[in-house]
């Protein structure tokens, strides 16, 4: 049997990009706990702070999307880090968003 994964995409916006991913796609088993998506949320606000995301951001906990990423590298980064932490792996989401100390 397939498993089915998180979707996460990149898309062109003119000059910017979006990210976009999706936990409905995902196995009806797969979950993600609350210190993941507190994580990935945060991560969401610091970015719309620091002007690197769209204020329309919509930080979870099923849908999360990005607008206004600035170029395609920097598209790809969110989506991995976002893939990794919906994944559980919190690591490449705090090396491409780091937390406020």
């Amino acid at each position: 049997m397939a498993h089915r994964a998180v979707f996460v995409a990149i898309e062109s916006d003119g000059p910017r990009w979006t990210v976009k991913a999706d936990t409905l796609t995902a196995d009806p088993g797969h979950s993600v706990d609350d210190t993941v998506n507190n994580a990935v949320r945060d991560a969401i606000i610091r970015l719309v702070h620091n002007r690197e995301v769209g204020a329309d951001a919509y930080p979870g906990p099923i849908y999360f999307m990005m607008h206004s990423v600035s170029s395609e590298e920097r598209a790809r980064e969110l989506a991995a880090a976002l893939h990794a932490a919906l994944h559980g792996d919190l690591e490449p989401l705090n090396r491409a968003v780091p937390p406020t100390s």
